[in-house]
């Protein structure tokens, strides 16, 4: 069987001129290298076609793969990690991850929020600001938490980030908007631990890989597990497997949210918890990182003992599973 690899890599845009924030999301080569190592060693060939441009290309000259194992971010709109998704369905395809659904509304947080609200998930209470004028219409109580609305990576997320007055909210939402050019999610700060819980598989398969605790650093920024805190976890950030009930319980909430988004093969919650220890959904990475140093689910899946080629077999067999090609490996 030959799996084709769609990938944006950080290096090309940023030879386009592009900043390093700007292409915080995407791969570097080490990254394309460890996949295509584990695909290989489970006895397939491998083809890598790159982003959503060449894979077009290489459609149009008559190239086909009997799986796509697919992490192109995009660069541009809310549906850039469904562009590649799409172009797949339509020549029927299969690839790895969400549908062109789920990944565009899990991009959008704000909407995410909505449909997870929805399914009587615990959410904070949020407004999404789509301009200046907006602002004057938030009326939840302080402290509030803002970041933009379709960004990962912490981009956008600074010590700033918590808001104690509407001169900071002004502020905060102005530059955001001013900087990314897409609305802001403003909803209630909540100040309890911090948890990231990892998930492989797709609808009554899916399961969980443990919950990790974020834990800053007091030299880190303060508040939110920032754009900068995660540029230099080494220093900053400190990670723990956690399984008390209150990690449980994050877990539990993780699990519903990801079958009730219809997500598919593995991912990443974000969730925290309020003053009572209770966890509330916060954000969920259907299109996780995966450097097997770096990102966070490898490093989740570390602390719980589970290494880094059974991450990307377990990917691999849930998305052969759904397209009916399952091989036990």
């Amino acid at each position: 069987m030959t799996v084709g690899l769609t990938y944006d890599l950080r290096d090309d845009y940023l030879r386009e001129g592009y900043s390093q924030e700007e292409t915080a999301e995407f791969d570097k080569p080490d990254t394309i290298a460890a996949i295509e190592d584990v695909i290989l060693k489970n006895g397939h060939a491998t083809d890598r076609i790159g982003h959503v441009q060449a894979l077009t290309r290489r459609l149009a000259a008559g190239d086909r793969w009997d799986l796509v194992f697919n992490i192109a971010e995009g660069l541009h709109g809310f549906g850039r990690e469904a562009q590649v998704p799409a172009l797949l369905d339509a020549y029927k395809i299969p690839y790895t991850f969400s549908d062109p659904l789920g990944q565009t509304l899990t991009l959008h947080k704000g909407m995410t929020k909505h449909v997870v609200r929805d399914l009587g998930i615990p959410t904070p209470d949020f407004v999404v600001v789509s301009d200046p004028e907006d602002i004057d219409q938030v009326s939840l109580p302080y402290p509030l938490f803002a970041k933009p609305v379709a960004e990962g990576t912490g981009k956008g997320i600074t010590a700033l980030s918590k808001i104690d007055n509407v001169e900071d909210l002004r502020n905060i939402c102005t530059n955001l908007l001013n900087t990314f050019h897409q609305p802001v999610l403003v909803e209630t700060y909540l100040s309890g631990r911090e948890f990231t819980v990892g998930i492989v598989g797709t609808g009554k398969d899916a399961r969980t890989l443990g919950a990790m605790e974020v834990i800053l650093n007091p030299d880190a920024e303060q508040h939110a597990y920032s754009y900068d805190n995660k540029e230099h976890y080494e220093n900053l950030v400190r990670y723990a497997a956690v399984d008390d009930a209150e990690a449980r319980h994050a877990m539990e909430i993780s699990l519903a949210a990801w079958r009730g988004l219809g997500l598919a093969d593995g991912g990443r919650i974000d969730l925290r918890s309020d003053t009572r220890g209770i966890p509330h959904f916060i954000e969920v990475n259907s299109l996780a990182g995966l450097n097997p140093i770096r990102s966070d689910l490898p490093i989740l899946c570390r602390l719980m003992g589970i290494s880094y080629h059974q991450l990307i077999t377990d990917i691999l067999n849930s998305a052969l599973k759904r397209a009916g090609m399952l091989r036990i490996c």
